[in-house]
């Protein structure tokens, strides 16, 4: 190659480096507004609930998902959260021992605001009122229960209680003025008597009055296809944790109990670090309901690095 022919070859490539990065800065962002769910760094906001607060704004966040319980919960939910506590070595839950309007304070200074609320089955069938008044309060839409209890789904026949209690839930959240969602875990995706537990779930609810918040993680483990999964149930799918695995894993079972849920967690991952075809997901997810989403990782290590890396990884996702 001569020289002109180098400089010329060198001026195009260059010239189509310089055009594809103006059409990649030029492109929307995917995800506009990320959010966070609060148990990724329980002890840091034990330890420091604003300074918390403040770190995750200035990584980026613009929304947190809440856990429960809160002050508000049932004495049922408050003495299981207690059962919980020796195991997972922290406390602190639901406002962290501020009041509502602390809280909100705090999020206002943040520039911070709580689309959701997880929080549980027993609180969402006795105290709708005082959780449905706290929610709009902050100004959430959803209150998620994150997973339905042990004696909820032994069989088909609990999976269709459950679902006539969802219907109920969600037609008491509506006259409150909020939705109610339920987040899947790994279970109910596998066959049992010949159904699939999920299944029930879905074409057992009102569609108006009852949605989803999917969990990546959990739904991949279970063997599920989270876009089919999306494209079938077009405008159920509100909310979604983005969660990232280091390889794809299966449960070793049906995903049913917590042996099973621990042996995966190793796998989990920084959003962008794992084989999971996030773009693509959520392209999906934006195009058949999904307003938003929310990186989930439980309990992480170093969640200063961890979360800031999710972060950035969905921010730099264009359309």
């Amino acid at each position: 190659m001569n020289r002109r022919s180098f400089l010329e070859n060198s001026g195009k490539a260059s010239l189509a480096a310089l055009l594809l990065n103006n059409n990649w800065t030029n492109a929307s962002p995917l995800v506009k507004n990320i959010g966070i769910n609060l148990f990724s760094l329980p002890k840091v906001l034990e330890a420091d609930l604003a300074g918390g607060f403040k770190m995750l704004s200035g990584m980026g966040y613009k929304e947190i998902e809440l856990y429960g319980p809160y002050s508000f919960s049932t004495d049922k939910a408050k003495a299981s959260w207690e059962a919980v506590v020796p195991s997972v070595g922290f406390s602190g839950s639901g406002f962290f021992g501020k009041n509502i309007h602390e809280i909100k304070a705090i999020l206002k200074d943040n520039g911070l605001s709580v689309p959701s609320m997880h929080t549980d089955l027993d609180t969402l069938s006795n105290n709708m009122g005082a959780l449905a008044e706290a929610a709009n309060t902050l100004g959430a839409s959803y209150v998620v229960l994150p997973s339905i209890p042990d004696d909820h789904r032994k069989n088909i026949d609990d999976y269709k209680k459950t679902a006539a209690l969802f219907n109920k839930i969600g037609a008491e959240a509506k006259a409150n003025g909020i939705h109610f969602a339920y987040h899947n875990h790994g279970y109910g995706l596998s066959m049992m008597e010949g159904q699939i537990p999920l299944d029930v779930i879905f074409n057992q609810t009102d569609k108006d009055t009852v949605f989803f918040e999917m969990d990546l993680y959990w739904t991949t483990a279970g063997g599920a296809d989270p876009i089919q999964l999306l494209k079938t149930h077009k405008d159920r799918y509100r909310l979604m944790h983005v969660k990232d695995m280091k390889q794809k894993v299966h449960f070793s079972g049906d995903g049913g109990n917590a042996k099973q849920w621990i042996e995966l967690w190793d796998y989990m991952t920084t959003a962008g670090d794992g084989v999971l075809d996030l773009q693509n997901i959520i392209s999906t997810a934006k195009a058949n309901g999904v307003k938003h989403f929310i990186v989930e990782q439980d309990i992480v290590k170093s969640p200063e690095i961890a979360l800031k890396r999710s972060h950035d990884y969905l921010a730099s996702l264009r359309k």
